[in-house]
Parts: C-alpha cells; sequence; structure tokens
C-alpha cells in the first residue's frame, strides 16, 4: 500500500512540475504548481509528518492564491474565457472520477486514523511537545517579528494593488458636438 502511495504521489508531483515548466498560461501553472504541493503534501503523510503536510497545504496553497492575484493584478489578464465551450471533452467526466476518487481515499484515510487512534495509549498520544515549542517560539519569543512580516506582506498587497491601478487621464479630449 505504502508503495502505491508513493508512486500516486510522485506522479502527482512530476506532473505538476511539468506543467509548471511546459503550460503557457500563467494560470495553468499556477494550478500546476498546486497539484505539485498537494503531491509533495501527501508524500509527507506518508511519512507521517502530519504537521508538516498541514503547514504544506495551508502556508503554499495561501502562497498560491496571493500568486493567482499578482498575476492577474500584474499580468493584467483581463480575457474572459466562454464557460459553455468545453475545451477538453473529456474535463467534467474525469473531474467526477477524480472526485470520487478523492472521496474514498478519505473516506479510508479516516477509517485507517480512527482504528489507529483507538489502539494508542495515552503515553503515545501526548507527543505534541514540538509543536508546542514551536507556538511558543513563534507566539511569545518572536511575535514582534511575526507580527511584522504580517504588517509588511499587508503593504505589498496594497503597493502592488496601488501600483497595478490604471490612471484615468483627466485632459481626455472630447468628440466635436459632444456637450456631455
Amino acid at each position: 500500500m505504502e508503495l502505491v502511495v508513493f508512486v500516486l504521489a510522485s506522479a502527482m508531483v512530476l506532473a505538476g512540475a511539468f506543467g509548471v515548466v511546459l503550460m503557457s498560461n500563467p494560470v495553468h501553472a499556477a494550478l500546476s504548481l498546486v497539484l505539485t504541493l498537494f503531491g509533495v503534501a501527501v508524500h509527507f503523510v506518508a511519512m507521517e509528518a502530519h504537521f508538516l503536510a498541514a503547514v504544506q497545504v495551508i502556508v503554499y496553497a495561501g502562497a498560491i492564491v496571493v500568486l493567482f492575484l499578482f498575476v492577474i493584478m500584474l499580468l493584467g489578464v483581463d480575457r474572459t474565457d466562454d464557460l459553455r465551450t468545453e475545451p477538453f471533452p473529456i474535463q467534467r467526466p474525469l473531474a467526477i472520477v477524480v472526485g470520487v476518487g478523492t472521496i474514498g481515499l478519505v473516506g479510508a484515510a479516516i477509517l485507517r486514523a480512527r482504528d489507529t487512534v483507538k489502539r494508542q495509549t495515552p503515553l503515545e498520544s501526548s507527543g505534541d511537545s514540538n509543536i508546542r515549542l514551536l507556538a511558543h517560539n513563534l507566539f511569545q519569543d518572536h511575535v514582534f517579528a511575526f507580527e511584522l512580516t504580517s504588517v509588511l506582506l499587508i503593504v505589498a498587497v496594497a503597493g502592488t494593488v496601488v501600483m497595478t491601478r490604471k490612471t484615468v487621464n483627466q485632459a481626455t479630449p472630447t468628440a466635436v458636438g459632444d456637450d456631455a
């Protein structure tokens, strides 16, 4: 079972990495990067590094959303696609298959985790000392640097929005005979 998970997660990582490099559309490249990051998170789960997997998904998926917004704002992607036209006819059936497969995998993981939790002794379940140390380090020892980083990120986003706004020229010429 571990070999199957490893092979599938590695295929996700490689397919996403090739998609990032080969896609000409920046939105598709960003979505391929999301696939790569989810594949790495699956590897973390397989190695029983659940905290790293959660951080991988939360931090990097959040960063991909910010990247997505920066691409739209900086490159001016204002072309809209016609949603009635299917570029890939197999896309919807494949999405249904992937969705059902994902639900099945999540259900199997829940069942397996439930059995594992029942078998643990109280001494084994108190292994969150690393998380407590990390929280103490971030939110007590380095709280100023942590908050300063969040302020800098907000300033960067606001600055990008201000820089990408198109100014309206006040002295626009009007057509002859227009009174409005």
